[in-house]
């Protein structure tokens, strides 16, 4: 939050703990906007397995449901052990951030993630437990991604190692999703969920870059972004190629399952758009020009996520 008035932010930290934790989701992971994303990431990894696999119907709907609730709690534990891994960046240079201005402390967190990951485990065991193996391969990496992998130094003077790294561990949470499909049917993952893994890779890296394009008025010291570190031109320029490469990997992965030909006009579509908005900012990177392209790059990963398996598996199970 920006510019908030300094009573504002003394009253907002005196609240009770539940009204503090809402204000901390509307700005680190607002869960009305994080949750149908993550929700069409659960459906469509499932329903692209399904399809490669030539399988009617869809799994049960308890099954699809435990699959969400534990993805999303994934997100959100990415979430808050960054808090604990950018600490002392967001302490010195963003203290407008909820922890550093004492709206959520880090007690609160722990206590906060121990609940979440309690729910999860819970969830996992009690419904289909032989997901838990998968489930702990995702933890370890986690695990891995939080202390940066034993190699702070070294990762943060190698920024696209450190993005390429972090990135993996959306894959990662797509074979868990998929494996509600092939891993609860006893079967073995087919091969063209690697197209839907590759697009989950590089869609992070869209998110990643897109949320890191500013204007110059909007940089700041101690903040990594990627107009700051390659200058706004390569920055957008970046952009607008992994955008491409994205759209290639879904186009191949719509080719391999049989999707519609619908589906090419509407990748083509939206490529276009974003290209349009990448041109735009590349002209003039302004503040308003910088957030379009961070949307863009949110509705980008929901509508491939749509396009490769949540519409295809919706019109399969009503028809």
């Amino acid at each position: 939050m920006k510019n908030i008035p300094e009573k504002k932010i003394v009253n907002q930290n005196q609240l009770p703990l539940y009204k503090r934790l809402w204000i901390y989701q509307k700005e680190r992971f607002p869960i009305f906007g994080h949750g149908p994303l993550i929700l069409m990431f659960t459906f469509s990894a499932i329903s692209y397995s399904r399809i490669c696999r030539g399988v009617e119907g869809f799994i049960a709907s308890k099954d699809l449901w435990v699959g969400f609730l534990t993805t999303f709690c994934l997100f959100l534990l990415v979430r808050i052990l960054d808090e604990f891994k950018d600490a002392d960046t967001d302490r010195q240079y963003r203290k407008e951030l909820p922890v550093p201005r004492g709206l959520i402390s880090f007690k609160e967190l722990r206590i906060l993630g121990v609940i979440v990951l309690i729910v999860q485990v819970l969830a996992i065991l009690l419904v289909h437990p032989s997901m838990f193996v998968i489930y702990l391969v995702v933890m370890a990496y986690l695990a891995l991604m939080t202390v940066e992998f034993f190699a702070h130094d070294w990762l943060n003077k190698h920024m696209w190692l450190y993005a390429a790294s972090h990135m993996m561990i959306i894959p990662l949470v797509d074979i868990y999703a998929s494996g509600l499909d092939w891993y609860l049917d006893g079967d073995q993952p087919h091969l063209g969920l690697f197209y839907f893994f590759g697009v989950s890779y590089f869609n992070g890296i869209v998110l990643e870059i897109g949320r890191k394009l500013k204007a110059p008025s909007q940089e700041k010291e101690g903040v990594v972004t990627y107009s700051a570190m390659m200058g706004y031109r390569r920055g957008v320029v970046l952009w607008m190629i992994i955008l491409g490469v994205t759209a290639l990997i879904a186009a191949a992965a719509c080719y391999y399952a049989g999707i519609s030909i619908y589906s090419y006009y509407v990748l083509a579509l939206m490529l276009l758009v974003g290209l349009i908005l990448g041109q735009q900012y590349l002209r003039h990177p302004t503040t308003v020009r910088s957030k379009r392209l961070e949307l863009i790059s949110g509705v980008w990963t929901l509508v491939m996520y749509g396009t490769l398996g949540g519409v295809p598996g919706i019109i399969k199970i009503i028809s």
